[in-house]
């Protein structure tokens, strides 16, 4: 799980750093954040072991927190600044911990890295600081205590992965807001945000003024009771200091963060992780879904618009009366099966002249360039794959509501030239494959005609049958095109005699098959290919601006809820 956190965490960022609008900004970034607390909360569930007690203090800018921190360590360890905004790095100080106990942290902050305070770089936000604190304060138990950044400065965003790693860390919260800062909105916010963690807090109001605690703090429960669901918690209230500008915990208060450490609960840990998930998982990858959705759209759409693409095939072509030519290319080549005494002559003459066997110049490659050059087919299938593009791009248009419908759109504008170029050449090397199937459906009708002699005989007996034959042999020898054999009449009288005849049946049959396969091999070779390279054209995009997570991944990770004994059942 942590994995996949942590890859959608990568992929909001992309997105986000990819998309100039401020729609898709102002819902992304507190999923972001989101994220950034969940990875680094189960970050944490792999060293609970080993963790020493982590205590944070958190905070608007100028609330005092680096104050508090200095007043529960005893000690001035903590910078301290007027200016906002002046801490940006997490700061932990050991109290009673060794050093030595903390190397967990180095691998938990990753890609942070751990490096002395007096290197901090206020133009390098990921790096975070361990010191130790060398006396021993009264209000503190043993423990690492940190110091974090702001959360509602104007910069705050690009050092906020610090500040949620920080409490996703923390054991105990120690909540510093003033008497000018407690009603901000992102306080709130924030608080909501984090609490999944279900962490101890220690509500501290800082800079208070003699007799306005009990307003605020009716205020503080009004705002706690709005955006929280838990009970509210302990309350240390810390009067403004005009004198020493510091703040003094009153005696009764001293132990409260001995009581607050009591109450923390690590072995809770991994169900508070999956509270986490129950709570977000819906938000988190709505997103993802919904490029899922486009993707599923997008493919209805391509399957639709080749589907009316191949039927617009068989309309403008297997079944127009005037356009189809194929079965009449098989009963040319029946014709130069047939040896006709009566063209003994010219067969021989045209043998000669070519210089090749009539058999072996049927086979030449130049022969079946020729036809394809000239097939009404070749002129159909150009003009359904140029159809079928323009098509789609206007279905585009109006699917702009989305990024990745955009560069869907955008993608095929780029690859509309290659991909007509592509598709044309296939109709082209199928074309001449399909051939073959011409001759074998030929040869079927020859074979036929040999168990009829009488047929036969009555077949080369007529003089139409010599004039077909020789525009049989000028279609193959590029004298004319495939659609002037079509409307020849010696060839629909051939055809008509042949349909009469006692092989009329097989003649339908052998046409239908032969159509029929024709079908299928178009399909196979032009259109399928085609609807596939159109399925694949939003995985071929730079995908900077979109999620790229696979629903075979979501579906393997949401499937693994449900594998743990104690798992999330979501769905």
């Amino acid at each position: 799980m942590l994995n996949f956190i942590s890859l959608l965490k990568q992929r909001y960022h992309c997105v986000l750093n990819a998309n100039d609008q401020i729609g898709v900004n102002a819902a992304y970034l507190p999923i972001l954040e989101q994220l950034m607390l969940a990875e680094a909360f189960y970050k944490k569930g792999q060293s609970l072991k080993t963790l020493p007690l982590q205590i944070a203090v958190i905070g608007p800018t100028q609330a005092g927190k680096s104050s508090i921190v200095n007043m529960l360590l005893q000690e001035n360890h903590a910078g301290v600044s007027p200016l906002a905004g002046y801490t940006v790095h997490p700061q932990g100080f050991c109290h009673q911990i060794p050093l030595a106990t903390c190397v967990d942290l180095s691998s938990y902050f990753q890609p942070f890295v751990q490096c002395d305070p007096s290197q901090l770089n206020r133009e390098n936000y990921e790096y975070f600081t361990l010191t130790p604190a060398p006396t021993a304060s009264t209000l503190l138990p043993p423990a690492i205590l940190w110091d974090t950044p702001d959360f509602d400065s104007i910069d705050s965003d690009s050092y906020r992965e610090g500040v949620l790693k920080t409490i996703a860390l923390a054991d105990i919260l120690i909540l510093v807001v003033s008497k000018e800062k407690y009603a901000d909105q992102t306080v709130w916010e924030m608080m909501q945000r984090i609490e999944p963690l279900r962490q101890p807090t220690l509500v501290c109001i800082n800079k208070l003024n003699e007799g306005s605690e009990q307003v605020i703090l009716a205020s503080i429960k009004e705002k706690w009771g709005a955006y929280r669901h838990d009970i509210f918690p302990e309350v240390l209230t810390l009067f403004y200091q005009k004198t020493t500008q510091k703040p003094i915990i009153e005696s009764n208060q001293q132990n409260i963060v001995f009581a607050l450490a009591k109450n923390y609960q690590r072995e809770k840990h991994h169900r508070r992780e999956q509270k986490l998930l129950q709570l977000y998982w819906q938000t988190w990858t709505k997103p993802v879904k919904d490029e899922h959705f486009i993707y599923q759209e997008w493919q209805c759409l391509v399957d639709t618009i080749i589907q009316q693409a191949i039927d617009n095939y068989e309309q403008d072509y297997l079944n127009h009366p005037h356009h189809y030519e194929t079965f009449q290319q098989a009963i040319a080549e029946l014709l130069l099966l047939l040896e006709i005494p009566a063209m003994a002559h010219v067969m021989m003459t045209a043998r000669r002249f070519l210089l090749y066997p009539l058999r072996q110049l049927r086979k030449l490659q130049k022969k079946r360039t020729h036809l394809t050059q000239t097939s009404h087919e070749m002129a159909v299938l150009s003009q359904l794959i140029e159809h079928t593009l323009t098509n789609i791009l206007h279905q585009l248009m109006g699917k702009n509501r989305h990024r990745l419908w955009r560069e869907i759109s955008q993608q095929l504008h780029q690859e509309r030239t290659s991909l007509q170029l592509d598709f044309n050449d296939a109709a082209a090397d199928y074309h001449q494959s399909f051939q073959q199937a011409v001759e074998l459906a030929a040869q079927s009708l020859y074979c036929k005609l040999q168990e009829q002699p009488l047929v036969l005989n009555t077949l080369r007996a007529t003089r139409v049958t010599a004039d077909a034959a020789v525009i049989a042999m000028t279609l193959y020898t590029g004298g004319i095109g495939l659609h002037d054999l079509v409307i020849a009449p010696a060839m629909l009288a051939i055809t008509n005699f042949l349909t009469e005849s006692v092989i009329g049946s097989y003649m339908h049959r052998v046409a239908s098959d032969l159509k029929q396969q024709q079908r299928v091999t178009v399909i196979a070779y032009i259109f399928q290919p085609l609807k596939q390279r159109l399925y694949n054209l939003p995985h071929t995009m730079e995908h900077e601006g979109c999620f790229n997570i696979s629903p075979k991944q979501l579906e393997h990770i949401e499937a693994t809820f449900n594998e743990k004994p104690h798992g999330l059942r979501l769905f």
